[in-house]
């Protein structure tokens, strides 16, 4: 008798798997036809069979609906009730809209090497998820779509990804029955659903900062512990890397609080000489030093019964903080040259990218006055941490630089998107603003291209240098650039016909090829249905 292989073996042993799960998800749905459960609670049993595959890490079921347009999440397995929330598309809208609209499944070997696939839901995290797939199949009754099945899955031989791509067919075929019900109920109380997503939308925007542009988690977290500090007149120490917007996060502290009518005044303490800032803070009598004529007030004396924003507290000098330490604890000081002790009644918010505990311990900053300072921290994320952000804000400047400017940017290029995600951003918000201006000067079309950016954020470009080899030059790396961007752009116009692609690019089968393999591309990654 022949001997069975253990290829063939583990092969069965999946197929056995499939086919229990199957027939586990049937008996479950049959509890529908007898009334016994509700039919989000089906769904989500559906998925929770599904969950216990230890390959899939995620999953979810989303509804169609016709009349917005629009296309939601209901069930999910392996998100949180936030992340499932945010799992919203419009048609066409990223894999999951794309499913909706052509009727055909998609399966992508490796989520972050697809342009298409928008994370919207925040819960892939750019680290870790290099070798995760992404199975979408519709969810059809008879011809028509009315939403999606998805999973997150490890990454495994194309064969086997092949095979879970069946299986979630077959299961979409099964649960359809249960979604078309599900979105006839939505349909019918449209009105209710619409007015709690205004609802919820409106109180989204409430909590966020005018003045502040971002959703990721990380930000969300920061509005909160905004809208609950800005009640009190507490002392806040805001900490964070150059140009992550400390001074926005204080103007927002500001506007939120009570003294909002009242002045907001900013100094930059690295910005002026030490036998300057003392006359800065807190004013200065006619003849006090050279070149005092007249008597000047102080920022404290100006922010009166505002806010007072100290940056880069960490760079003044100890005689200064002596001086600062006072003010802290009685609102009480004299100007340079004076007598008279002045109060002022002001909330005092700092700012520093320095560790100021190190520099306590080094002697260069005051122990007493960083306890009074650091009554309520605040740590504002790099930009590298929040990368879901990164849209949102590009977006923003591309408005603000287009006023600014009289320029017509309408968008910015996939290419160009994938660069600016792969780059880890040292300067943050503010290097982005600069980088976005710069390339919206530059462009002739009124898009953002890659060979636009910055040549430091053209190393995220795929090259095919082998080892040992000399490392491309700044020039090659821009040349690099504009082939990779003319690349990506021709395959999502033909929407990955290798051959159309090329004949638009004048190359032949075989250039192109080269070219693609160069830079690590796949033509199927650019089509509808990667089967085909």
């Amino acid at each position: 008798m022949p001997s069975i292989s253990p290829s063939k073996t583990s092969f069965c042993r999946r197929c056995d798997d499939q086919f229990r799960d199957t027939l586990e998800i049937m008996e479950k749905l049959g509890s529908l036809v007898a009334g016994e459960e509700n039919i989000p609670a089906i769904l989500g049993r559906v998925l929770e069979t599904l969950s216990r595959q230890e390959r899939f890490l995620r999953g979810g079921i989303t509804i169609f609906d016709r009349r917005q347009g629009r296309i939601f999440t209901t069930e999910s397995f392996g998100f949180s009730p936030e992340e499932r929330q945010r799992g919203n598309y419009q048609l066409g809208e990223g894999v999951t809209g794309e499913v909706v609209e052509s009727g055909e499944a998609i399966l992508i070997e490796r989520i972050y090497e697809d342009a298409r696939f928008l994370n919207r839901t925040e819960a892939r995290a750019a680290e870790g998820e290099e070798e995760t797939a992404f199975i979408c199949v519709p969810v059809k009754m008879g011809h028509e779509v009315i939403g999606t099945l998805s999973i997150d899955r490890r990454t495994d031989v194309h064969d086997e990804l092949n095979r879970d791509l069946q299986f979630l067919r077959i299961v979409a075929s099964i649960i359809s029955q249960a979604v078309g019900v599900y979105r006839a109920y939505v349909e019918e109380h449209q009105e209710l659903i619409a007015e709690n997503l205004r609802l919820t939308e409106e109180l989204q925007r409430e909590q966020r900062p005018e003045n502040l542009i971002g959703d990721s988690s990380l930000m969300r977290g920061l509005y909160s512990l905004i809208r609950r500090i800005a009640a009190t007149n507490a002392t806040v120490l805001i900490l964070g890397e150059s140009g992550v917007g400390k001074e926005l996060i204080s103007r927002a502290i500001h506007e939120a609080s009570d003294r909002r009518k009242a002045p907001f005044v900013a100094i930059n303490c690295a910005a002026l000489p030490e036998s300057v800032i003392e006359s800065e803070l807190f004013g200065h009598e006619r003849g006090a030093f050279t070149g005092a004529v007249a008597e000047r007030k102080g920022r404290f004396e100006l922010a009166h019964l505002g806010t007072i924003f100290l940056d880069e507290i960490g760079e003044l000098g100890l005689s200064v903080q002596a001086k600062l330490l006072r003010v802290l604890q009685s609102r009480e000081f004299e100007r340079v040259g004076g007598v008279e002790t002045r109060r002022c009644d002001v909330r005092i918010l700092a700012a520093t990218n320095r560790d100021l505990e190190a520099e306590v311990q080094a002697g260069r900053f005051r122990e007493d006055l960083f306890y009074r300072l650091n009554i309520i921290p605040i740590v504002v994320p790099p930009l590298r941490e929040r990368r879901s952000d990164i849209l949102p804000l590009v977006n923003h400047f591309i408005e603000t630089t287009n006023r600014r400017n009289g320029l017509r940017i309408r968008r910015i290029s996939t290419p160009a998107i994938d660069m600016l995600m792969a780059y880890h951003w040292p300067g943050n918000v503010r290097e982005l603003e600069n980088c976005i201006e710069r390339a919206a000067i530059l462009s002739e079309d009124g898009v953002i291209h890659g060979f636009h950016l910055p040549p430091t954020l053209q190393l995220a470009v795929p090259h095919s240098s082998p080892p040992g080899k000399e490392r491309p030059t700044d020039l090659q790396r821009r040349l690099d650039a504009v082939e990779y961007e003319l690349l990506v752009e021709a395959l999502k116009a033909t929407r990955g016909n290798l051959s159309q692609a090329a004949e638009s690019l004048g190359l032949t089968n075989r250039q192109i090829g080269i070219r693609m393999r160069k830079y690590g591309l796949n033509f199927k990654d650019y089509r509808i249905n990667p089967e085909e």
